[in-house]
C-alpha cells in the first residue's frame, strides 16, 4: 500500500507542477493580449480550466498522498530536518498556487495590475523551488 500511495504522490506532484509551470506562462501571453478581445477571452477559458480541472485537484492530491505516505512511513513520530525543509517549500508552492488563482480572478475581471515582466519572473519561481524539493527528497542532505 505504501508504494501505491508514493506513486500517487509522485503522479499528483507532476500534474500540480505542470500547472504551476504553465499557468504563469499563460499570464505572460494574456497580459500582452487586448483586454476583452477574442484572444483574452480564450486565455480566460484556458486559465480557468487549468486551475480548476488540473492544478487544484492535483495539489490537493499531492498533499493527501504525501501526508498518507508520511503517516505510513512513520515520519510523524520524528520528522527529519530535510523533510521539514521540504514541507516548508511545499507550503510556499501552495501559497504560490493561491496567488496564481487570485491572478486568474483578476484576468477574468479584465483587471491587469501587474506587468508582463512580473509574470515572467513569477514563472521562474516554481522551477527553483521544485529543484530544491527534489534535492531534499532524493539526496536528503541533512
Amino acid at each position: 500500500m505504501f508504494l501505491w500511495l508514493k506513486a500517487g504522490h509522485v503522479i499528483a506532484v507532476i500534474a500540480w507542477m505542470a500547472g504551476l509551470f504553465y499557468l504563469p506562462r499563460f499570464f505572460v501571453y494574456h497580459a500582452l493580449a487586448e483586454a476583452g478581445g477574442e484572444v483574452s477571452e480564450q486565455f480566460k477559458v484556458m486559465e480557468r480550466r487549468l486551475l480548476r480541472i488540473i492544478m487544484t485537484p492535483a495539489g490537493v492530491a499531492a498533499w493527501l498522498f504525501g501526508g498518507l505516505t508520511m503517516w505510513l512511513g512513520g515520519y510523524f513520530s520524528e520528522i527529519p530536518s530535510w523533510l521539514v525543509a521540504k514541507l516548508w517549500l511545499v507550503v510556499v508552492l501552495t501559497l504560490l498556487h493561491i496567488r496564481l488563482a487570485l491572478h486568474c480572478r483578476d484576468f477574468t475581471a479584465d483587471r491587469r495590475p501587474y506587468s508582463v515582466r512580473y509574470f515572467r519572473v513569477l514563472n521562474e519561481i516554481p522551477t527553483a523551488i521544485v529543484f530544491a524539493v527534489v534535492v531534499l527528497a532524493v539526496v536528503k542532505p541533512f
